[in-house]
């Protein structure tokens, strides 16, 4: 027989196990315990059973619906409530993935992920899928988009855990993050327990894994983005494959780092893992990486191209205060930084966005002070704001202060401002924190009562009358005095004037789709987790997330493209054993129509240089498409020895000034002969703009290779008329 009573009915016993296991001492005293419990609970007369999974419920990694009274009989089953806008539950995935490779369904276990909305945005299946896909879930999850089950079970908190018995009977709870030891005690004894009442089965549950299903993409997930001083190069946390690209701002990859499986390594570029990384901030060739997963913050030297760890041991801390060196300092989750400066120290501090303790900390990069602080060694690592509390709280003393889920960053150094802008998610609020005294203040967003973390909504107004849904980035644009902020949930790109407090929408319908190449208002993105504005103004970068790209907002014309990711490049090609052969696949690929132009043959030398000055001349009354990825490339097809090392693709800005491209060759060559083709690809319009077009050329330059010297550099001229 069956008993209601949800969760409160099992507490009595569940609490006497909880001071019992307290004073237990060895693992046998524990797993003794456990046994008692399990005796007692499954001898009550009625069963504290969870009702029947609904037949509307919608499944994801499943062949179709799951019962839990057909296909789960004769399974322990662990119930993970969660939402996925929560830190913590995302810190307890770890803990699952765990349980999953050393129990499966065969054993007679299986966990199901009962995603349970905080965010109307989170009730919509597509959107959990991104989750599902973003947070490498591979175990059955059902949408309880009304929280049906949520309220049977009386389940208060994210995330919260409940076992079952293979009756559907539960046995334990478990509530909050870091349970691992408890998790994995109760699963073994609870498997131990029924096999031996003979009522585990070990039939296999039909799984089928969404991101099975998903064509692959030059990004996944991108979470974060930012732009160096000139404007020239791009830096994409290309979070889903665990990876950094820095590209040019035509889309061409410069560099790779990492990817694409999950890890935690220093080293050269093609040997460095990431896990998840976030937020990203460039300062001439070096670049400060949040790498959210490992707990850890990365520094990426592009001159020497290494990657090295400043802060984080690589594992979830749950210090709140810091103050030891950033390779001892345990983190939890930090997901953005920024430059910050240290009196007249410019980019002397780098400000984290310590999402898993609520938190804004500081990384000193040279020796100096924080605000009403006293001196601090470079490397320091330690807690600028937020008391670690959940909190919308807003404070004079930072310290007191509380955040919820601090998910983006931006500088505003110049007065009258002087602060940190911090997206601070789960309250849904912009917050600001003065860089004169720390103090902790609202912008937008949320509602007064500081323990109130559901005051959202889509509202364009002031203050506290705007309304965001779980805002995860924002950026500070010089030129116009005016914050940029990714309203996540909302799909939206909102602009705030600090000044006024007022709070309106700059891009998106509110529709989680992908429409771009039109008119910030009709434009439309999908849960955009960060953004950036370049220095002179012009393009707002926005990572729109669960579409896989990067947009870029023109600010002046109001449109919306696509940025292009083009992996033409040959860069850090020579550090990757299994990278020596360009990919051919890859690269532009020219019109059918484009002509193939053979040139006379070129007597060179080992070591020598050769340029090659390209010259192309468009149609009378036609204007190069700056905006599109307008490019020359080298291709080497047999011979790809030839370019490693080389700089063998770049960008044409304009035709009146024609590119000088640059080979070297190597001072040892593998063969006497090749032929080295040289492309380009150009997109163009009429003036009247009434129609474009893309065209393209090929210059074939064969080489003999002699072994005499043939002089330092030789000068080709190649010329086209389109």
């Amino acid at each position: 027989m069956a008993a209601a009573g949800g969760l409160p009915a099992l507490l009595p016993a569940q609490t006497q196990l909880e001071y019992a296991l307290l004073d237990a001492v060895s693992l046998q005293e524990k797993e003794n315990l456990v046994y008692q419990h399990l005796r007692k609970v499954d001898g009550w007369e009625r069963d504290l059973a969870v009702p029947e999974f609904g037949g509307d419920l919608e499944w994801l990694n499943t062949e179709g619906p799951i019962s839990l009274y057909k296909d789960l009989c004769g399974k322990v089953v662990v119930l993970d409530f969660f939402t996925y806008c929560c830190i913590n539950c995302m810190h307890l995935l770890p803990d699952l993935h765990a349980l999953e490779r050393k129990y499966s369904d065969k054993d007679g276990l299986l966990i199901v992920g009962v995603h349970s909305a905080k965010f109307p945005n989170e009730k919509v299946l597509d959107n959990i899928k991104s989750a599902v896909l973003r947070y490498n879930i591979t175990h059955p999850v059902v949408n309880d988009s009304d929280g049906k089950l949520w309220h049977e079970l009386e389940v208060s908190c994210w995330p919260t855990l409940v076992i079952l018995g293979p009756r559907g009977n539960m046995l334990f709870s478990l509530v909050g993050e870091g349970h691992k030891e408890k998790l994995f005690l109760f699963a073994s004894i609870a498997l131990s327990f029924y096999k031996a009442k003979g009522q585990i089965k070990d039939n296999k549950i039909a799984i089928k894994l969404y991101k099975d299903s998903l064509p692959p993409s030059p990004l996944l997930f991108p979470g974060k983005v930012t732009v160096d001083s000139s404007g020239d190069r791009v830096v994409i946390a290309d979070t889903g494959h665990n990876r950094i690209l820095v590209v040019r701002k035509n889309g061409q990859i410069m560099h790779t780092i990492g990817g694409p499986n999950s890890g935690r390594r220093d080293g050269r570029f093609s040997e460095a893992a990431f896990s998840s990384p976030q937020g990203v901030a460039i300062k001439n060739n070096i670049i400060y990486v949040a790498d959210a997963e490992n707990h850890l913050i990365r520094k990426i030297d592009l001159e020497l191209k290494v990657v090295t760890t400043v802060a984080g041991i690589g594992i979830q801390g749950i210090d709140k205060e810091g103050g030891t060196k950033g390779e001892e300092q345990p983190i939890s989750s930090p997901w953005d930084v920024v430059f910050g400066n240290s009196g007249t120290q410019e980019d002397a501090v780098l400000w984290v966005a310590m999402a898993g303790t609520h938190q804004i900390w500081a990384l000193m990069l040279e020796c100096g002070k924080l605000p009403k602080g006293s001196d601090l060694k470079k490397g320091t690592c330690l807690r600028f704001a937020g008391s670690g509390n959940e909190e919308n709280r807003n404070n004079a003393y930072p310290h007191k202060a509380g955040f919820a889920q601090p998910s983006g960053l931006s500088l505003a150094s110049e007065e009258p401002w002087n602060c940190l802008f911090v997206a601070d998610s789960e309250s849904s609020t912009v917050r600001m924190v003065s860089l004169k005294d720390g103090a902790v203040k609202h912008l937008v967003g949320g509602e007064r009562d500081p323990l109130n973390l559901f005051a959202f909504g889509d509202v364009d107004g002031a203050g506290i009358n705007a309304k965001l849904q779980h805002p995860l980035g924002v950026t500070w644009d010089k030129k116009r005095k005016l914050l940029y902020v990714a309203d996540s949930y909302n799909h939206k790109i909102k602009v705030v004037d600090p000044k006024m407090k007022n709070c309106t929408t700059l891009a998106g319908t509110g529709d989680a789709s992908n429409v771009s190449g039109s008119s910030f208002t009709e434009s439309t993105f999908n849960e955009p987790g960060g953004l950036c504005v370049e220095g002179n103004g012009c393009l707002l970068y926005v990572a729109d997330t669960n579409n896989h790209q990067i947009k870029v907002l023109d600010l002046q014309t109001k449109t919306v493209s696509m940025l292009p990711i083009l992996t033409t490049e040959a860069f850090d090609v020579v550090d990757h054993p299994l990278a020596q052969k360009p990919n051919m696949a890859s690269l532009p690929k020219l019109p059918k129509s484009a002509p193939n132009i053979q040139l006379p043959s070129l007597t060179v030398s080992p070591g020598q240089t050769l340029q090659f000055l390209l010259r192309l001349s468009l149609p009378e009354d036609s204007k190069l498409n700056e905006e599109a990825p307008n490019s020359w490339f080298l291709t080497a097809e047999g011979n790809e020895w030839l370019l490693r090392g080389q700089t063998s693709s770049g960008e044409i800005k304009d035709v009146f000034n024609p590119p000088l491209i640059h080979l070297q060759l190597p001072s040892c060559c593998q063969s006497s002969e090749a032929v080295l083709s040289i492309r380009a690809c150009l997109y163009y319009c009429s003036k009247e703009s009434s129609a474009c077009m893309m065209k393209g050329i090929s210059f074939n330059q064969p080489l003999q290779i002699a072994s005499t010297n043939q002089g330092s550099t030789v000068q080709v001229e190649l010329t086209y008329t389109f």
